[in-house]
C-alpha cells in the first residue's frame, strides 16, 4: 500500500481524555477515531492489525477442532431470564425494547445464545465434544469508559463455548483451550502470564486469565518467585501460617463511648490502637440477601472471594436503610455481637489470630472493647475473604514469596459445568439412552483490547513498537529524495519485489520532508524501515532500520528482499 492512496492521518495533538500510551499512540497514529464515550471507529491501520490478530486466533482454534459461527448481537430477554442473569447482570447490560415493547439486550457475552443454539441440534453423545466460537462486536455499558480501547463500551471479542459429555471431558476441553491461548499469545510475541482468576458474572468454578504484562495494567497479579503459582489479586491466596491467639490477652467484653467515631481511621486514632486490633463489620447484599462480613481493620474485603465462596450471582454493599435495620443503630457502629442469628455472618480466618479486639456495639456512638471472636459470637462460616499481598508466602509451594506484577487481561477461560445447560435444558442421550446435561466451558479473547495491550507493552517515546506478527505493515519503504530518479525508481522496485515475495509492505511516497516521514514511521511502528536516499545514489545501498532496537545497517539493493525476510524471522 502506498501512503498517497492510504486512508490515514497522523497527529501531534493528544486528546484531553487520553491517559494511557495505547490511547495516545493509537490516536496520534491515525488508527482510531472516537465516535462517542467508549465507542471508536477502527481506521485501516487498526483494522489491519485486528485482522492479523483474528487470523492467529482462527488458525489456533481451527487446528484444535473448533468451529466458527456468528451469533446475533441483539439478544431477547427470555434467554437471559432462563439463565437467571437478566436480573443479576447489572447496569453494564444495555437493555432496550423493540416496537412491540419486547425486552432485548445488546450482547456483552453469548452463553445464553450459544446454549440455545446447541440445544436445538444436540441430541446424542456422538455429537460431542463440540466447541463453537465467533469473533464479534460486544457492548458493555461501562460506568466510566476510559483508556481508549482498554476499557471501552463497544469492543471486538472472540468468544468460544465447549460442550462435553461429562466433567472429565469438559476439563480436557478446558485444557485444550488453555493451551490454545498460550499458543495464540506466544505467536503474537507478547509477554504474558496465565493466572488463576475469579469467575465474576460469567460463573463457573474454575478460571484462568491471560494477562499481558505492562506497567500501565489495571490488574494486579501475584506470582511466586519459585514455582508456577500465579493469580489475579481477586483470587490470590496467601501461604502464610495462621497465628494462634494468645489466651493471656483475653479481657472482658465492655462498652466504650465513641461519639460520632465511625471509621477505622477515626477509631484507631481515638482509642490509640493499631487498626489490626479493630474488627470491620461490613454488610453486603448478596443475591439481594443481607450477609455480614467480619475482618480485621487493616484488611480489605475481597468481594470476588466472597461472591465465589457463596456461589452468588451478585454482590454489592448494603444501603444505609438495610444496615440500620440489621444493626438497630446508625451506620458506623455495626458489630458481630448480638446480631440476628438468622443473618448469615462470614468471618475472615485471620480474625481468629488474636483477641481483645475493638468492634462495633450495634449501638449508636458505642463500640465494644475486649471482643474475643472465639468467645463472643459464632459465625455462620469462616473463610479466606481478604486480599493476599506482595511478600506473602506462596500457597502452592510454601517456599517461594509472592511478587507483584501489573497486567492487562486480554483473555479468560472458564469451566462452567452445567450452570447454563441445566437451567436451559441443553441435554443429550448418552450411550445407554439416558438423558444427560451437557457440561460447558467458555473462552474469551478481547481482540481489540489485545491490540491495545500490545502497544501498552511495546512502545517508546517515539511511538509504537509492533511485534511483527500483528503489525499493520511489516515493512515501510521510505524514499527521501523524490527529486532523484534513481531513488524513485529503486524505491518502486524494492516495494514491488517485497510485495511479490509476500511481505506486507507500505511505501511512504508522500512529498514530505525526510524528518516528517521518519517520525511517522516510528510513530506508526513499522518493524523494518528501508530508507532510500543519498546512500542509494552514492553506492547502490539502502539504510535499513529495525524499529525495536533502532539499529541501522546498510544493505545492497540486490540482497534487500532476502535480508528483509531474514530480519523479519528474527524479530
Amino acid at each position: 500500500m502506498k501512503a498517497t492512496k492510504f486512508f490515514f492521518k497522523t497527529y501531534k495533538e493528544i486528546p484531553k481524555e487520553a491517559q494511557t500510551p495505547s490511547h495516545i499512540l493509537m490516536h496520534r497514529a491515525g488508527m482510531i477515531q472516537k465516535l462517542a464515550s467508549g465507542i471508536y471507529s477502527y481506521l485501516p491501520l487498526a483494522l489491519r492489525s485486528l485482522k492479523k490478530i483474528e487470523k492467529i486466533i482462527r488458525e489456533e482454534l481451527d487446528k484444535r477442532g473448533c468451529q466458527e459461527v456468528l451469533m446475533p448481537a441483539v439478544q431477547p430477554a427470555e434467554l437471559w431470564e432462563e439463565s437467571k442473569r437478566w436480573k443479576y447482570y447489572g447496569p453494564e447490560l444495555l437493555r432496550f425494547k423493540d416496537r412491540k415493547e419486547s425486552d432485548y439486550c445488546f450482547g456483552p457475552t453469548h452463553e445464553e445464545v450459544v446454549t440455545d443454539m446447541a440445544r436445538k441440534i444436540l441430541t446424542s453423545y456422538k455429537q460431542l465434544p463440540l466447541n463453537l466460537y465467533q469473533i464479534q462486536t460486544k457492548f458493555r455499558d461501562e460506568i466510566r469508559p476510559r483508556f481508549g480501547l482498554m476499557r471501552g463500551r463497544e469492543f471486538i471479542m472472540k468468544d468460544a463455548y465447549s460442550f462435553d459429555i461429562n466433567e472429565e471431558e469438559a476439563k480436557n476441553s478446558y485444557k485444550l483451550m488453555y493451551d490454545a491461548y498460550n499458543a495464540i499469545f506466544t505467536r503474537m510475541n507478547l509477554k504474558f502470564k496465565p493466572v488463576d482468576a475469579a469467575t465474576g458474572a460469567i460463573g463457573g468454578d474454575m478460571s484462568h486469565e491471560f494477562q499481558v504484562l505492562a506497567e500501565t495494567g489495571e490488574d494486579e497479579i501475584l506470582s511466586c518467585n519459585k514455582c508456577s503459582y500465579c493469580a489475579n489479586i481477586e483470587k490470590a491466596l496467601s501461604g502464610n501460617e495462621l497465628k494462634k491467639a494468645d489466651a493471656a490477652k483475653k479481657k472482658e467484653l465492655s462498652e466504650v463511648s465513641t461519639p460520632n467515631i465511625k471509621t477505622i481511621d477515626e477509631l484507631s486514632a481515638f482509642l490509640k490502637i493499631d487498626p489490626s486490633m479493630l474488627i470491620k463489620t461490613i454488610i453486603y447484599l448478596v443475591d439481594d440477601k443481607p450477609v455480614v462480613v467480619l475482618l480485621r481493620g487493616n484488611e480489605e474485603a475481597n468481594e470476588a472471594k466472597i461472591q465465589a465462596f457463596l456461589g452468588a450471582n451478585s454482590i454489592a454493599p448494603a444501603n444505609d436503610t438495610i444496615v440500620k435495620s440489621i444493626t438497630k443503630s446508625e451506620v458506623g457502629f455495626a458489630g458481630p455481637v448480638g446480631l440476628d442469628p438468622n443473618v448469615l455472618v462470614i468471618a475472615d480466618k485471620h480474625v481468629f489470630e488474636d483477641t481483645d479486639y475493638v468492634c462495633g456495639a450495634n449501638k449508636t456512638d458505642y463500640h465494644f472493647k475486649g471482643f474475643d471472636p472465639e468467645r463472643d459470637f459464632k459465625p455462620s462460616q469462616i473463610a479466606d475473604i481478604t486480599f493476599a499481598k506482595k511478600g506473602d508466602k506462596c500457597p502452592k509451594c510454601n517456599d517461594g514469596i509472592l511478587e507483584e506484577y501489573r497486567g492487562i487481561e486480554v483473555g479468560q477461560v472458564f469451566y462452567l459445568g452445567t450452570k447454563y445447560s441445566s437451567l436451559m435444558n441443553c441435554n443429550f442421550l448418552d450411550s445407554d439412552g439416558k438423558e444427560q446435561t451437557a457440561v460447558m466451558g467458555c473462552y474469551g479473547i478481547g481482540v481489540s483490547r489485545t491490540m491495545a495491550a500490545s502497544i501498552e507493552q511495546n512502545h517508546d517515546d517515539n511511538g509504537i513498537i509492533w511485534p511483527v506478527a500483528i503489525a499493520p505493515f511489516e515493512v515501510a519503504v521510505i524514499p527521501v529524495q523524490l527529486n532523484s530518479e534513481i531513488v524513485v525508481e529503486t524505491s518502486e522496485k524494492i516495494y514491488n519485489e517485497l510485495l511479490a515475495s509476500g511481505i506486507d509492505v507500505f511505501m511512504d511516497d508522500r512529498n514530505e520532508r525526510a524528518g516528517f516521514k521518519f517520525n511517522d514511521a516510528d510513530l506508526i511502528g513499522f518493524p523494518v524501515q528501508i530508507i532510500c536516499g543519498s546512500r542509494l545514489i552514492e553506492n547502490g545501498k539502502v539504510e535499513v532500520k529495525i524499529r525495536k532496537t533502532n539499529e541501522k545497517k546498510e544493505i545492497d539493493i540486490i540482497n534487500i528482499t532476502a535480508a528483509v525476510k531474514e530480519l523479519l524471522l528474527l524479530l
